[in-house]
């Protein structure tokens, strides 16, 4: 009977392990996600089918808001759009820029400026000198926020604001803060803030989506102000061992940072909000004495300071029938006469990204890559050494942040295109994650950004100057193969 059983078993799970198999090869992925798949599912069979429930499911087919809903919520940044004067998009970018407007519908705008944040320490305090001074709507899309020290300060920020009949939304990421205390957002919502989780994980409802994570790191006050970059809220990022980039935008490309929070919003709460409060005006000049003023609660103009720097807000994720970021990273790429300067915590590129990087280098563009010399996570840090190691033998400069981690999200190329975000260089962020860069076309902020990038690398080490991780024994070669086979399913 005993051994009956044990037939049974086998030959239900390999139906099981077929059926998983045929489903991997009929979504018609990239080969190498394909092959990956299928050897973990043959060879671990009850481990890999179960890792596929969780993770492989392919769900860039579904749409999570309607086009009808996306429509209304865009219709105000549109407007805005239109209602710019003197807007001339620069010939040399002209495709790329148009490339977001059709894939994304990322409208660009004008008239921005640029603060640069690298570290905690600067980003936080701005951050809630902000938050006291916001009188119409905080709007927060962060895919991690702690229940640690720093996060309490800023919750009790959003809730004195709350009290002040501030409108607050927040959007957390359901996998990102599995170990936050469900007490710490009731607290949140009982104080007047509303708040939802991104993608939340019921066991077996949403067991599929668990891989595709709300990643972006969005801030919005009072339509003027917006904050987008690599930066959580949590008490690790002020500190000196961390390295990261956050940019504090004003300026029309504000609007574009509204229309996505707006979108998120209505995928978590089903609410469409398109008020015209949400969207201030821009003026370039103070308001006159005799101008009538707004209530105590209802936004201010923006004022903006008219300059070139050119901005687009990018999104992708699962659900989009491309990866737009990514293409903006090719785009960029193989348009690159100069220089192509990269920080990543993350190098596991897939192979259209490596190929256009290697191209790039052939054609004699300088390419440099920074990644942190220790990782936070272990098992991805083994799987991107062989990937460094192929770059540094294809003729990039490879150097290892050394002061500590380094998360920073950033390229910048041929001074006059720089992109932040919350994008990595790597499988997930391409395409399993929501994620959100800001493309920015202006020379004064690519040469600022490129100064950063420079100063960080005075700080690195060398691929070359690394013999462990560049002459690695057969033992570890072979590990990292190992995992390398695994990278696009990190």
């Amino acid at each position: 009977m005993h051994g009956l059983l044990t037939i049974i078993g086998m030959t239900l799970l390999w139906v099981a392990v077929t059926i998983a198999i045929v489903h991997v090869l009929m979504d018609n992925r990239q080969p190498a996600k394909t092959m990956a798949w299928v050897l973990v599912i043959f060879f671990l069979p009850v481990v890999g089918i179960v890792l596929y429930l969780f993770f492989g499911i392919n769900h860039r087919r579904e749409r999570l808001v309607s086009q009808r809903s996306l429509d209304l919520l865009s219709k105000r940044s549109m407007l805005s759009f239109v209602e710019q004067q003197n807007l001339r998009l620069p010939e040399k970018h002209k495709q790329l820029i148009d490339l977001f407007i059709n894939q994304n519908l990322s409208l660009p705008f004008k008239d921005n400026l640029v603060d640069i944040m690298t570290d905690g320490y600067a980003f936080l305090p701005e951050l809630l000198k902000d938050i006291a001074d916001a009188r119409h709507h905080i709007h927060i899309d962060m895919y991690i926020i702690e229940d640690d020290a720093l996060g309490r300060l800023v919750a009790d920020s959003l809730i004195a604001k709350a009290h002040e009949g501030v409108k607050v939304r927040v959007i957390y990421d359901d996998v990102g803060c599995w170990r936050v205390r469900h007490q710490f957002w009731e607290h949140l919502r009982e104080e007047g803030v509303e708040v939802h989780p991104f993608l939340p994980v019921h066991f077996p409802s949403f067991t599929s989506k668990v891989n595709y994570r709300n990643h972006r790191k969005l801030i919005i006050i009072d339509g003027k102000t917006g904050y987008i970059g690599g930066m959580n809220i949590a008490k690790r990022y002020v500190s000196d061992t961390w390295r990261d980039t956050m940019l504090r935008l004003t300026g029309g490309v504000v609007y574009a940072m509204q229309r996505t929070f707006l979108i998120d919003w209505y995928f978590v709460d089903r609410t469409l909000i398109s008020d015209r409060d949400y969207y201030p005006p821009l003026i370039t000049h103070q308001p006159s004495a005799t101008t009538t003023q707004p209530s105590a609660l209802s936004p201010q103009p923006s004022l903006v300071t008219p300059n070139n720097c050119l901005a687009q807000i990018v999104t992708s994720g699962p659900t989009t029938p491309y990866p737009e970021i990514m293409q903006g990273y090719m785009r960029a790429i193989t348009a690159a006469r100069r220089y192509i300067y990269i920080e990543t915590p993350y190098f596991l590129p897939n192979e259209a990204i490596l190929f256009a990087l290697k191209t790039a280098i052939m054609a004699g563009v300088d390419v440099r890559l920074l990644c942190p010399r220790h990782s936070d996570a272990r098992f991805t840090e083994w799987a991107s050494r062989s990937y460094l190691r192929e770059m540094q033998e294809a003729g990039a400069s490879v150097w290892l942040y050394r002061p500590g981690f380094i998360h920073s999200k950033l390229m910048i190329v041929d001074d006059v295109l720089t992109t932040c975000g919350s994008t990595n260089v790597d499988f997930r962020s391409f395409e399993n994650n929501f994620e959100a860069n800001i493309f920015i076309f202006d020379e004064g902020t690519a040469l600022r950004l490129k100064k950063i990038f420079l100063d960080d690398q005075s700080l690195s080490v060398r691929l070359e100057d690394v013999p462990s991780w560049l002459h690695p024994h057969f033992f570890q070669r072979l590990w990292e193969s190992l995992t390398r086979l695994l990278s696009p399913l990190l």
